[in-house]
This record gives structure tokens, sequence and C-alpha cells, in this order.
């Protein structure tokens, strides 16, 4: 046997890589977090609070157990949005930029991660797609922390180089879908009638949603004027379509509501809507308590944090075509057609499979961890499932309830956290190296006819 069979022998598979790539970051930051250097008082930090903190940075989350702007000193904030930058971009992005960096050599296995984390077919010139990448990236949240800072610098008590940092974390956390804050007990509620926080936040959220093919072939239309791929136009119209049914949605269920959005001027109800439905796409900022909502609009901010935003990009949930794929062939099987098409094109029964895939095993985490909270903690189902989706979506959001879960649930979160973000990852790998394979099977099964429905 040559070595180079056996070094490839020994190798991990690129999902365990990746979902150790991603172990080791929290790990990392965890042991940073518990530092006293890291917290306000300059005590050390338990391991349950610095890791539940870490693992949601990582996965860009957003739940957290002690307020970020009040318990975590600046090193600790540093620490934070370190882990939530690399969280955005991807740890194999972040790897493979310091080789490059470093000059040094990435090899093929590298590369091919690198490219899976984006859902990308090619791997090709690795270097100039993570320069585009990195570039593209800290070009908007730099646009984002500047229009961010022109707010924050009025707000009172707050330095100019205050100003400065929460502005460039609220950017990188809004950009990556993180939800992460640092203005205190009242987070970004303070802002809640200010059109230019909210909108700056609206674009950075979504614009990180989209992920890097959108990104990419939107350049190719302006610059080239190349025609966007059928999956790109599908990401732009379910986004703006999903965007506005879910402010509409809101708005329409809480006008009246004195909690929400009743005891606000009409001006201030419509753009707080807005807010609260690019939020859901998983980025976990809030503008109010979200405890205070009625019952319609927590099941529809469930729904919308299930869904998520667009494949390979900083968002999280089951993402916005794999729900079209299932309803797509549910509708096409339905009306008796032979497969669903759209744009001309016909969706693969393949694409169907990974679809399913994806929703059944979000669905099984969020039940799983429903069941644990359920037998852990005192608290309602409602409240709960909120938690549970919220964590498994890498959405953030939540009843209120996050700070008061026993250890358990804590631990429960943080598995949610970590595989909503990382198995995701890798079933959409595993899945793309079978289609790459399709090599005949050297035994092959007689159909079973199975009664369905």
């Amino acid at each position: 046997m040559k070595l180079t069979d056996r070094k490839a022998k020994r190798s991990l598979p690129i999902p365990a890589v990746m979902a150790l790539g991603f172990a080791a970051v929290i790990l990392a930051g965890t042991l940073l977090l518990m530092l006293p250097v890291s917290s306000v008082s300059r005590t050390f930090t338990d391991p349950l609070t610095a890791g539940f903190t870490s693992v949601s940075a990582t996965c860009v989350t957003g739940l957290t157990v002690v307020n970020t702007g009040v318990h975590w000193s600046h090193f600790g904030q540093a620490v934070i949005l370190l882990m939530i930058q690399t969280g955005g971009l991807g740890f194999m992005t972040v790897t493979v930029l310091l080789m490059l960096l470093l000059r040094q050599a990435v090899s093929p296995k590298e590369k091919m991660m690198v490219a899976m984390s984006y859902n990308l077919s090619s791997y090709d010139d690795m270097s100039a797609l993570i320069r585009r990448i990195v570039l593209g990236t800290f070009s908007i949240e730099l646009i984002g922390a500047t229009l961010l800072f022109t707010q924050f610098a009025r707000y009172p008590g707050l330095s100019f180089g205050e100003a400065v940092w929460r502005s460039v974390f609220t950017s990188v956390s809004g950009f990556c879908n993180a939800g992460f804050d640092l203005m205190g007990e009242d987070g970004m509620g303070v802002f809640a009638g200010n059109w230019v926080v909210n909108l700056t936040l609206i674009a950075l959220i979504t614009i990180g949603s989209l992920g890097f093919l959108v990104w990419s072939d939107l350049e190719n239309l302006v610059i080239r004027r190349r025609r966007l791929s059928v999956y790109s136009r599908l990401v732009l119209i379910l986004t703006g379509a999903l965007f506005a049914a879910g402010a509409v949605g809101f708005a329409l269920i809480e006008w009246n509501n004195p909690d929400t959005l009743g005891s606000v001027p009409a001006g201030q109800r419509i753009i707080m809507s807005m807010f609260h439905s690019a939020t859901l796409r998983t980025a976990g900022f809030s503008m109010f308590d979200n405890g205070l909502m009625t019952d319609g609009a927590a099941a529809l901010s469930m729904l919308l944090m299930f869904v998520g935003g667009a494949s390979g990009s900083t968002a999280g949930g089951v993402k916005l075509v794999t729900v079209f794929v299932l309803f797509a062939t549910v509708f096409s099987v339905s009306f008796g057609d032979t497969e669903p098409v759209v744009f001309g094109r016909r969706i693969s029964k393949d694409s169907f499979t990974r679809a399913v895939s994806v929703v059944v095993m979000q669905l099984l985490f969020a039940i799983l961890g429903a069941g644990i909270l359920s037998g852990t903690t005192p608290f309602s189902l409602k409240e709960i499932l909120y938690e549970v989706i919220s964590a498994v979506s890498t959405v953030g959001l939540t009843l209120g309830i996050t700070p008061d879960l026993s250890a358990a649930a804590k631990l429960t979160d943080m598995l949610l956290m970590y595989l909503g973000r990382v198995g995701i990852l890798t079933v959409t790998y595993a899945a793309m190296m079978n289609l790459r394979k399709k090599r005949a099977a050297d035994i092959t099964y007689p159909d079973a006819n199975l009664l369905i429905g």
C-alpha cells in the first residue's frame, strides 16, 4: 500500500473535521471566558455560563444566560466577537485564510471543506474565493458599523471609544446573524424608534442571510450582466416574500397589544414589525420583550425561525430553498404532476430527498430538546418550544426563560445550538458527496411496495 493511501485512510472524514473544528473554537472560547479578565467583576466565570456563551457565539445564535454588555469586560466581549466572526465566516474559511496569510499550502481536502461550507460545487481558485468572501464580509460590516456609529455616538453616557466599539460589535453580530448586543439590560429596545439603526440592522441581517453564492450571482449580474441562477432567484424571491409576510403578519397580530406595539406611534409600530420579521431570520436581536407577545405572534415567530435564511449563509434554520423544494414537490404530487418545475428547471428527486432529511433531522432535534426541557424545567410548552426552535435554528430569541433554565436544560440548549449549526453542514456535505460518487452499487435490491399516507 502506498504511503499516500495510508495517510488518506488515517485522515478524518471532512464532516468530522468540521465538527471538531467548531468544538475546538468553543472549548478555547470557554476557557478564555472563564478567566477573571473576561468579566467586569474580575472574578472567574463558572464553566457552564462561559461554555453556554461560547457555544452561542460560535454557533452565531445569541441566546445568553448573562447580559453581554453587563457581565463581560471588553476583553470578554472581544473574545465573543472573535467567536461570532469565526462562526459566521465558518471555521474552515478562517483556517484557510490564516494559512494563506502565512503563505502555507492549502490541500485539496481543505479547499473542499470550504467549498462545502458554502454549498459550492467547485473549489477552483480557492485563494480568490476566500479573499472575496472576507473582503465582502469586512466591507459590509464596516459600512454597517459606520452607520450605527452615527446613532450610537448620540446615546447618552457613551464615550467616543465606547460608541465605536459597540457599533463594530453590533455590526458584526448583525451581519453574522448572531444577535449579541452591548446595550445593557434594555438591549436594542433603546433604539426601537430609531429608523437608521433599524434599517441598518435589517440590511445587515438580510445580506448575511443571503449567502456567498447569491452575493456572487448579484455581482455577476451588476458587473458582467450575467443572468441570475435559479437558486439565487429563488432565494431573493423567498427572502422578500417571507420578510413581507412576517412584517405584515406580526403587525396585524400585535398592533393593539400594549406590551409590544400598541403603546407606540404608528410609524414606530411599522418599523418594529419590519425589524422583528428580519431578526427572525436567525439574527436574534429584539426591540421588545418577546415574552409579552400573543400566542399567535409567538407561533408565527417559531415558524419563521424554523425556516431561517439561505444555504451557505450566516443564517440558521432549515433554509429557504429546502422548505421550497419540500412544498413544491408535495404540491406537484398532490396535483398529479410527475415532477415539480421552477423557472423552467426540474427539481430532482435527490434535492427532495435532501430537503426531507434536513427538515426531519431539525424536527427530531427540536422534539428531543423539548422533551428534555419539559422534564427538567417548570415552564409552559409554548416557552419551551420557542426556546428549542430558537436554539436549534441558531436564532437567539427567547420568551425570557434562558437565564432560569436548569443545568440540564442549558446543556440541552448548548447541544441544540451546536447541532443546529454543525449538523446541517455535515448532512449537506454527506449528501453532496454521495451525489459526487454516483457509482453503481455492487448489490441492488428489488423495490418495496409500501403504502404511504
